[in-house]
């Protein structure tokens, strides 16, 4: 009875909704109801995804116990999880489109960071089209040790050199084939023992490396440069190079490694920059005004390569090359750069320098020689004069006159220079009747007459020869084209009495005769007024 109570309820549950709901065929299907002609597949409002992967060795085999740390997008937090014995894991529920980051690591095993994203397209119930897959993903053991040794370019132990070791890849993905999404290398510090040794360990062997990157995997050794005494200046170059994994299987005897020079070896030494231009190498400047060093400042020479202690010679002299002056240097900043200290200089006087010194990567040898003026580049303080007027005397009897064909010097107070090359001189005249006629001024040489004496420059390059044999110079000097002495020779056609006989050299008459030029001094001043002497001392003719 109850039985048959329910079967009557079913229908009325079933059709109860309303007189137009009939089911005339049984089928469960009112058949009121149109079947559907076209089908909406509704995506779920927040789609998810997998991530997943596995963990292998470099020989492919499983590893457990994997720590995968995943990140989300730009997440602060990661989550974790740990590989199973087969080296699977597996993330779920991950938002579709995602860009997840993976870091897997392993207690002496490299690390390895990986970047995916989780398919748009995933479902709720995702198969393949919501998963990022990542691997297998191989990681090296870091069971290795690397040994280099090292010495300086003069064959010592490189000892407390510090040097660095990368080993690339340490890792892999895709079946062993480096993806652009990856990265994983092994850096590592040593520093070289007092035999120079570097030894290298907690990196991935040389097998490890070879099975990695298609065979590809290899070391970058960087070994710093050595400052030995801490002043920042290099005593050795640094050293760089590339070993492959499977170079090192091949070869695994430990490698020797010659440091270089700071400088390149096929560069001669040479001085760079100094205040003195005259003394630079290839660049070397000769103009006055580009080596004036004031009286009591120092010279700088600036090396392109560290020289020897103790190498360094500077020996200077004066204008005449007549002896050695007094002179100190100092060799600086771990021999890259030097001071010579030249004493007590005159204001106005030339001085010559010469350097030599030896390198000391490779031993060779630089010498040079050059000048400078003592003076600051704002003028002298006084002006150019005439310091001493002095004729060459050519008899050993009698009393000392100047007769015709002997030569008359005239020292100026400060080097001068001819800026001009037409043939044309400055000339000097004398305040006397130098040709006996009793009418002053109608003989070549005497004032009021057009033309006088020309007067030349006579720059020294040794000494002035006083007796026989003749001096020789402290040692060979450059010429500047700047000089204190010039000389005259004289063609009167009567002695004069050298200590009273007054003369003249005549500058302003350059630009009457028509001449375009001038004569200056070292500062750049043109010297465009006569300059005149009374008397002139005697050089007395050379001694045997």
């Amino acid at each position: 009875m109850k039985k048959h109570l329910v079967m009557a309820v079913v229908p009325f549950l079933a059709f109860g909704c309303g007189d137009d709901l009939v089911d005339a065929d049984g089928d469960g299907i009112a058949d009121g109801v149109r079947e559907p002609d076209t089908v909406t597949v509704v995506t779920p409002a927040n789609p998810k995804g997998t991530v997943s992967g596995q963990v292998l060795s470099t020989d492919l085999r499983p590893l457990t116990e994997v720590t995968v740390e995943m990140t989300i997008g730009s997440s602060a937090e990661p989550v974790s999880a740990i590989s199973d014995a087969k080296g699977n894991f597996t993330y779920k529920n991950v938002p579709a489109g995602s860009h997840v980051l993976l870091t897997f690591s392993k207690a002496g095993y490299a690390t390895l960071r990986a970047t995916a994203q989780v398919p748009s397209s995933a479902g709720n119930v995702p198969i393949n089209n919501g998963n990022a897959s990542f691997g297998p993903i191989t990681l090296a053991r870091l069971d290795g040790t690397l040994n280099f040794l090292v010495v300086t370019p003069q064959g010592r132990p490189a000892a407390g050199v510090r040097a660095t070791l990368e080993a690339t890849p340490a890792g892999a993905i895709s079946n062993g084939d480096e993806s652009s999404s990856m990265v994983s290398s092994v850096v590592v510090e040593a520093t070289a023992n007092e035999q120079g040794l570097l030894t290298f360990t907690g990196i991935p062997s040389a097998s490890e490396l070879a099975r990695l990157r298609n065979g590809n995997g290899e070391y970058r050794l960087w070994v710093s440069p050595i400052d030995a005494n801490g002043d920042g200046i290099p005593d050795t170059g640094g050293y760089v190079s590339t070993y492959s994994g499977a170079e090192v299987v091949a070869n695994s005897t430990t490698r020797l490694i010659s440091l270089p020079y700071s400088r390149p070896q096929n560069v001669p030494l040479s001085i760079e920059s100094s205040n003195v231009a005259s003394l630079r190498g290839g660049g070397a400047d000769f103009h006055p005004l580009r080596n004036l060093v004031r009286p009591g400042e120092l010279i700088h020479l600036f090396f392109n390569q560290p020289i020897q202690q103790g190498s360094l010679l500077v020996r200077m002299t004066d204008e005449y090359a007549r002896e050695s002056l007094g002179v100190t240097a100092t060799v600086n900043n771990g021999g890259y750069s030097a001071t010579i200290n030249p004493g007590g200089t005159v204001e106005g006087k030339e001085y010559n320098l010469d350097v030599r010194a030896v390198s000391a990567e490779g031993g060779s040898l630089y010498s040079t020689v050059g000048y400078f003026f003592a003076g600051a580049a704002t003028g002298p303080q006084q002006a150019t004069a005439i310091a001493e007027a002095r004729y060459q005397e050519t008899s050993t009897v009698g009393t000392p006159t100047l007769n015709p064909g002997e030569v008359v010097y005239i020292n100026f107070t400060h080097p001068v220079a001819r800026t001009f090359f037409t043939g044309q001189y400055v000339q000097v005249f004398f305040d006397a009747d130098i040709n006996n006629s009793g009418a002053p001024g109608d003989a070549v040489g005497e004032v009021g007459y057009p033309i006088g004496f020309d007067l030349y420059i006579d720059e020294p390059t040794r000494p002035v020869q006083t007796r026989t044999p003749a001096e020789s110079p402290v040692f060979g000097i450059r010429l500047s084209n700047y000089s204190t002495r010039y000389y005259f020779v004289y063609a009167g056609s009567v002695a004069l009495t050298p200590s009273t006989a007054p003369l003249q050299v005549s500058f302003s008459t350059l630009g009457s005769r028509g001449i375009n030029g001038t004569y200056e001094n070292i500062w750049g001043q043109p010297l465009s007024t006569d300059l005149s002497v009374r008397g002139m001392a005697v050089q007395p003719p050379a001694t045997p």
